[in-house]
Parts: C-alpha cells; structure tokens; sequence
C-alpha cells in the first residue's frame, strides 16, 4: 500500500480549502446582497413580479433544451453537445414559415394558426435534423469508449454551425412581429407582456405532453426499459434503435419548439445562437439532475430565475457596476456549486444499476 507524502496531504488540504473558500464566498455574497438589496427597497413589487415572470419564460425555454440532454443521457449515458445546433435549426425553420406566413397576411389574421404551424414546422425540421445525426454520427460508435462520441457531439455541432451559416450567411436575421402578441395583459394588478405569458404556457404544455409519452405510455414504457438495461430491453422484444432514435427525436422535438419561444422573445435568429442557451440548457440539466426529467424542467426553471432576480437580488447591492452583465456568470456558477454541493442534482441523477 502506497503511502502519501506530506507535500501530497498539503495540496489536497489547499485545494479542500480552497474549495470551501469558494462556497462561504458565494454563500456571503448572496445572503449579503440579499439583506443589502431588500433593505434598501429600491424595486417594487410589481418589478419584482416582472423579474420572476421573465425568469420563468426564460427558464421554460431552458427546460425544453434541457430535456434533450437528459433524454439522450438516459438513454446512451453520452452528452448530445449538438443540442445547441438542433435548437438553432428549429430556429431558423421557424423563421423562415413565419416570415413566409407574414408575407402573405396568414400570420395577422390568424395569429394562434400561424404561431403553432412555426412551431410544429421547427419541431419537424429538429426533429429530422437529430435522426439524422444520430445515423450519422452516434450509431457508429455506439460501442465505443465513451470520449470518441464526446467528439463526435463536437464536430457534429460545428458542423451545422458552419452549414447554416454557409447557407443563410452570418448575420442576423430579425424575427417577424406578431401583432397580436405585442402589448401587455393585466393579472392581478399587473401588467405582464403577452409574449412572456405565452412562452411559458406554451413551454409547460410541451413539457407537460413529453411528461405523459414518457411516464404513461407504450413508447415511454420501452424508453425507460432501455434506458435501464439495452440487452435485457432487446431480450423483451424492444427494438433498441427505434427506441435511441424517437428518444432523440422527442429530445430535438422540443428543442426546435424552444426555438421559435427563444426567438419571439428576443426577435432575433442566427447560425450562433444555440451555444449560450445550449451550455445553459445543459447547466438546468446537471442542475435538475442529469438524466432525470423532471429534473431537467425543474432546473431549467430555477436557472431561468435566478438569471433574471439574481443580479438584482445579490450583486446590486455589495459594489458590483452593471450586474446585469454577469448574469451569464450566474449561471456558470450555479453549475461549480450545485457540482460541490449536491453533484447528483436537485431531484438526483438518474442512472441505472449497470451504469
């Protein structure tokens, strides 16, 4: 038995108390702006009540992202990292019958017809863009170790990065406006924009139907079967590819729809968009739990919130200029601590025996 040296003992202590340093750190820095922000009373109420909404559209949009990861982990124990891409191909699919639907007068006079054929159509186009991928750049190396598919997931996301923008350019496209979604609705005293209260109906739904193919049934049964054990699933009759390909169908189903909720928010599609959100998406997932479901909508949600409150509540307050522009940062952070906290997640991570 080998016996550590005292220089070793020294550097796992500093590094152990370096990370202990860093959760009172971050602890301090948000009970302290908390206390700090809340005395001082300089929002209202009602900006509070905004700050929440905007952080649960925002987070809906991260939770359908998420569940692509957490699907496509349950069921082959690898990272998907061209999720990101797959929610930006639904993006654009959107876009493009959106702005097409506008052109013709479709979308002003049927507002409700036309939101929902963009969103089935960038379902549709994610959807066959995920199979495809999972054809060509998974299925081969089902077997292998665990990194080669890793970078596969790589070179698959650049490689739509750079077919989009070698086909639609790199800038920016405006998303069209849908009229009927501009303005506010008042609820409870408050005024809300329609378009936040819309994106989060429409993203709970989404994940309330995937919720149900999952749990309750047939196809969700198989799932969950292979998602345990892929021999004994096969041994039962299930045909295990159909199965990995309708998990990342599914997966990519929701994504697409996150797409076109992203881009009604922020009005804006390009072949760049899907990293932010993507790295977000797969933080929601780890935060919620990776390779748990509802995990996934859960911190998506949290994630969402916190983006929104966090600088606000925790950093306006101790010094920090422009806070607003870490709130990226925030998110990052959620990660390394929910990593050092509870590295299984908030609702734990799902994994089978044999994993």
């Amino acid at each position: 038995m080998m016996r550590t040296s005292f220089g070793e003992r020294v550097t796992d202590w500093a590094v152990s108390g370096f990370l202990w340093g860093f959760r009172i750190l971050i602890i301090l820095i948000v009970v302290l702006g908390t206390f700090l922000t809340i005395r001082a009373g300089k929002y209202t109420s009602e900006q509070w009540i905004d700050f929440v909404v905007s952080g649960i559209s925002q987070g809906s949009i991260y939770a359908l992202i998420a569940l692509g990861y957490t699907m496509v982990y349950g069921i082959l124990r690898m990272i998907n990292f061209a999720h990101g891409e797959i929610f930006m191909t639904g993006a654009f699919g959107g876009y493009f019958l959106a702005t097409w639907l506008t052109g013709i007068g479709f979308m002003d006079k049927y507002p409700a017809i036309g939101f929902i054929s963009a969103i089935l159509f960038a379902m549709l186009i994610s959807a066959l863009i995920a199979m495809l991928v999972e054809r060509i750049a998974y299925r081969p190396l089902r077997g292998a170790p665990r990194l080669v598919p890793l970078i596969s997931a790589i070179g698959a996301s650049f490689f739509l990065q750079y077919t989009f923008r070698g086909f639609f350019g790199p800038g920016v496209y405006a998303y069209p406006r849908i009229k009927a979604l501009d303005g506010d609705w008042a609820i409870f005293g408050v005024e809300i924009l329609k378009v936040k209260i819309i994106v989060i109906v429409a993203a709970l739904l989404m994940m309330a139907i995937l919720y149900y193919i999952v749990m309750f049934t047939k196809m969700g049964k198989a799932m969950r079967a292979v998602s345990e054990n892929k021999d004994v699933a096969a041994l039962m009759g299930i045909d295990v590819n159909r199965i990995i390909v309708t998990t990342f169908a599914l997966g990519a189903a929701m994504a697409g729809a996150a797409g076109v909720l992203y881009s009604l928010i922020f009005r804006q599609v390009g072949f760049f968009m899907g990293f932010t959100p993507g790295i977000k998406a797969f933080t929601a997932a780890v935060l919620g739990g990776i390779g748990n479901i509802p995990g996934a909508m859960v911190g998506g949600l949290v994630l969402g919130i916190l983006e929104s409150v966090g600088p606000a509540l925790f950093l306006e307050s101790v010094g920090i200029d422009r806070p607003y522009q870490l709130k990226d940062a925030i998110a990052y952070i959620m990660l390394v601590m929910i990593l050092l906290f509870r590295p299984s997640g908030i609702l734990g991570e799902r994994i089978s025996k044999k994993a």
